[in-house]
Order: C-alpha cells, then structure tokens, then sequence
C-alpha cells in the first residue's frame, strides 16, 4: 500500500495535530506529541541504541527541536513503561529546559529517577505517580490509563479526549491470558471506549510480520525448568535491566530447584534494587548472592542474571564472553541463556558475543536453539483484537521499521479502516484532525512536516555529532588517513620542510617505504612558489587521494597541513 498523500481541502485550523518525533520507521526512541491549539502534551520520550554504523554513537535520542523551541506550552509527559526506548531519552530534555509534569507509574518513575539523580537534575523534574485507574486533568487533555501486559511490570496503554476526539495509544502490549503478575491487559477498558468512539488509535507495530497471537509469557518457564533441571553447573541468563517480569520467573524456577539467584550489571543491579524496594519483586535484597558467593558456591546452587542480551560492548555477558569481567569467570559447566532476540541491526554484536561464550566453555541456548524468549509485543491476532475492541475511525501504525508500518496498515484495512483512514507516517510527518469542510464530522488530513531527525549523544556531547562527522569516521575505519605536512616561508612561498607524510590505517609506512616515496613526489610535482595557502592544502589532497586510489585502490582521508613560516 502507497503511503497516503491527503492534501489540505481548507484553510480551517486545525482541532489537533499528531506529531510522531521518533518510533516510526525504526525500532526505538519512542517519542509522540500531541498539539492542540497552544498546548502540547508528549507520550514517551525513547532513546535508540546506535547500529554498526554509527562509530562512537553511545546512544541515538529523538531530535525535540519543536518541543524545546515550544517547552512553555508543554503541559504533560506522560510514560507508558520503563524500557529505555520509551524512557532513554527524557533526561537530556529536562537538561534543555523540559519542566512540566511528568506522570508514570510507580517503577517506571523509579527507574526515571535513577536517571536523573545520576545527571543531577533530579530537583529539575516534577514527577507524579499515576496507576492504571488514575485520570489526569491536563487541559484541554482529559487522560485515561489502561494496563497492559508487556515485559515491563506496571506497563499502560493511554486514552486522551481531545478537542478533536479520543485517542487511543496502546504502547507495547500483547494480549495474554497467563501473565506473569497476573494482570492481563484491560479489555474491558477498551471495549467501554470502543462503544464510546475512538477516533483515532495508535498501536505498537513491532511485530506486524508475526502471524497469530504472541506465546504466553507462562511458556518460557518450561525452558526454564528444563535447563535449570538439567545444568549440571551454574545458569547465566541474559536479559534486558528492565525486563523484570523475566527477572521474576528467573527467581521463582531457580527457588524451585533449590539455586539461589544474583545480579550482575550496574543497570540490572540497579533495576532490581529499584523492584524489591517497590514491592515488584517477590525477593528481599539479602536473599540475592553477593559476587563472591556466585564464584565460591557450587554451581548446581547458583543462578546469575546479568546484562548484554544483545551483546552490547559494555555489558556484564559481553565482559564475561571476553574473560574480562573483574568479578566472574566463565567456566567449564556453566549453562548461557540469552533470553532476547537479537534487535535489527545487533545481529553482528549478538553473534560475536554467541561465539565468544562458547570459546569460554559455556553450554550457550540462544534463540536459534531453543524457545528462550518470549516476546512483549502482539502478533498479528492481537492487532486484530485491538481493532475489535476499539473500533477506531482512523488508524496511525506507531513503533517500528517501515515495514512493519505498512503490514500494520494492510491489516488496519483487511479488518475494515478505509484506506484513506490510514496513515503511514515516519518521523516529522504530521496529521491534523479538524472540521476542514464546514461539517460537523472531524475529518484528518496530512499536515506540515516538521524537523525530526537523529540526535547523536557521544559522550557528554549531545548533538554535537552530525552525519558529516559520522561519514568522516567510516572512512576512517574503513581507508584509515594520510597526513601531509609541508611548511613554506610566508614571505616568498618556497618549500623550507617537506612533504612530509604520517599514515595511519591506510599502510604500515616501515613496510612501504618506497610507496610513501612516491607519494611525497606526486605531492612536490603539484607545489609551487607563492601558491596560497588555501590553494595548496586542495592541490595537496587533489593529488594524494589520487595517487592512492591509482597505485592501491584506496580512498583515505587526506589532512593536507601546511604551515606558514
């Protein structure tokens, strides 16, 4: 299906303008705004973790631009759950100014919290604890809550009456029969704003490819007791810091086989603290086994839950495939579960940290072995039912690459939304609801786009960090560099030192000394007397990106230095 093109049929403003600032057309940085008239409301604000080819990119976060530039006439943050693409990013928009209330429910607020203590801006934020039962007045935005089962305890969807209407956003949900805290998504909530009229409904699209109804979380806990029954030494499992209904059915097998539990990674160690303390987790502190007690007891005793699901360089598993982890060390016996599956873009960091664990001795079940994982996100039968549910006049696929959007949307018409009632969208594209032809029916239409591109955190720097800089650091990993250092007295132009050049990445210069010859004489042919400067430094870089691609078929970045004397 071709993405819908419904131009403007009048002048008449708009009621409400949907704004997605990230989470379409990608797998992260969750970020959606609401604009009515002057009044902005903001569901989630995400960070995505960078791919392969963003050298150096910690972490990739929504560009606010039009929310920073407009953050007097922001009247809420509402967070649907904890997981980081939902959370991530909201910190470094309170350090730009972000100060209206932010409402979530009890653990996600925890985990929020952490955050902003550990970049001191805890003072900053306004927090307010909501539950799914709560409804928050945030004119001209009356709120409602649903709770919905997903990896994260406490996760809700929200409903929003607008000027235009209601608003229907499901978050990551699934529909489960057997959850693992008991509490499956509210149906009946859904249903009662169905028969009440939906307006709109935006609905996560992660797993638009998945055909019938995502497995019960209840069905991993078979491959639980299986590997736990059958280890003849320690269990490692992997899992996301904030997937702690997976963190809970850890604990309640490992009790049922007589092994005691213990965490490692500071994000898992910190998520879990955050859990006991709340009442999440069905496990006091002093229960979990210190370091020292996952190496000195037994291994048929120990099971250890640790961070790097998806092999991200800096967590405990990858530290452990490496043999590097200052605590623990893999050893013959023990058993590898990697509880996830790998996201678009991490199979190469996944497969790598797969390779390592069995180089180290493991036993390792991923989910190419196995049913390791279950997914928090519906198939293909759930996005039906929510369609039967709610009933929905128009429909936006929110949360995922761009094939899941139109797989999303197909479906969205086989149920029965005429197709020039759904909107495919990706980041800054925008759709408006009002009465734009003089009907009392609210009608949609696609509005302005707006700026909503990567921003780039590096460090400390924030945003500092282009696709320039970016493309610069591929070709250095990819052509390595020349330098070519030449002074010339500022009166006169003549050459008083060099060409003088440093390679790096590009050849080893002591086993190609006569190449670096050559290149310093393809470099002396281009110089000549009272040429600028400028001028020079191009002729310079003419001539050695020239060279190396005529004699070795590389293209390296060429740093032409001349020096004036």
């Amino acid at each position: 299906m071709a993405k819908q093109e419904k131009k403007p049929n009048s002048t008449a403003a708009p009621l409400l303008r949907i704004i997605p600032l990230g989470g379409l057309g990608e797998i992260g940085k969750n970020m959606l705004v609401l604009e009515a008239g002057d009044n902005l409301l903001i569901v989630d604000a995400g960070l995505m973790f960078p791919t392969s080819e963003m050298h150096g990119i910690d972490i990739v976060i929504p560009d606010a631009a039009y929310v920073i530039d407009r953050v007097d006439k922001v009247r809420g943050v509402v967070l649907t759950h904890g997981h980081e693409d939902h959370i991530g990013a909201l910190s470094y928009f309170v350090e730009q100014g972000l100060r209206a209330p932010i409402y979530a429910t009890a653990l996600t607020q925890g985990l929020l919290e952490v955050k902003l203590r550990e970049q001191k801006l805890l003072a900053e934020a306004e927090l307010r604890t909501i539950t799914a039962d709560d409804v928050v007045e945030l004119s001209p935005f009356n709120i409602e809550f649903f709770h919905t089962t997903h990896s994260f305890p406490d996760s809700v969807g929200v409903c929003i009456m607008t000027p235009a209407g209601r608003i229907v956003h499901t978050s990551d949900y699934r529909f489960d029969p057997t959850p693992v805290d008991g509490r499956p998504t509210e149906e009946d909530k859904l249903r009662k704003w169905g028969d009440a009229g939906v307006l709109l409904l935006l609905a996560d699209s992660t797993n638009a490819e998945h055909m019938g109804s995502t497995a019960s979380e209840a069905t991993l806990e078979t491959t639980l007791e299986a590997v736990m029954g059958e280890a003849p030494g320690r269990v490692l499992l992997a899992t996301f810091a904030s997937n702690l209904g997976r963190v809970q059915q850890v604990i309640n097998v490992a009790r049922r086989h007589g092994r005691r539990v213990g965490m490692v990674g500071r994000s898992m160690v910190n998520n879990v603290r955050i859990a006991i303390k709340l009442g999440y987790l069905d496990i006091k502190e002093d229960e979990l086994l210190t370091a020292g007690e996952m190496e000195s007891l037994p291994g048929h005793e120990v099971v250890i839950i640790a961070t790097g699901s998806q092999g991200e360089p800096t967590s405990a598993m990858v530290r452990m495939s490496m043999g590097d982890h200052r605590q623990l060390v893999l050893r013959e016996g023990d058993t590898v579960v990697l509880s996830a599956t790998p996201i678009p873009g991490n199979e190469e960091l996944f497969n790598r940290t797969v390779d390592n664990l069995f180089r180290q001795g493991a036993n390792v079940l991923y989910h190419e072995l196995g049913k390791v994982h279950v997914s928090g996100h519906g198939g293909q039968e759930d996005y039906l039912r929510m369609f039967d549910l709610t009933r929905p006049q128009y429909f936006i696929p929110v949360h995922g690459e761009y094939r899941h959007l139109v797989l999303h949307a197909r479906l969205a018409q086989r149920w029965g939304i005429p197709q020039d009632h759904v909107f495919i969208l990706e980041d800054g594209e925008t759709v408006e609801f009002g009465r734009f032809s003089g009907k009392d029916e609210v009608e949609a239409r696609n509005g302005e786009k707006i700026e909503a591109g990567h921003v780039y955190v590096d460090g400390l720097g924030v945003g500092d960090i282009g696709n320039v800089v970016l493309r610069d650091r591929r070709q250095l990993s990819q052509e390595g560099f020349i330098v070519c250092i030449v002074a010339v007295d500022e009166y006169d132009g003549e050459i008083i030192y060099g060409p003088e050049i440093i390679s790096r990445g590009f050849v080893y210069m002591r086993e190609q000394e006569d190449l670096i010859r050559r290149a310093q004489e393809a470099v002396s042919k281009v110089i000549k007397k009272k040429m600028p400067a400028s001028i020079l430094e191009n002729k310079i870089k003419d001539a050695l990106g020239n060279f190396a691609s005529r004699e070795i078929g590389r293209r390296p970045m060429v740093l032409p230095l001349v020096i004036e004397m």
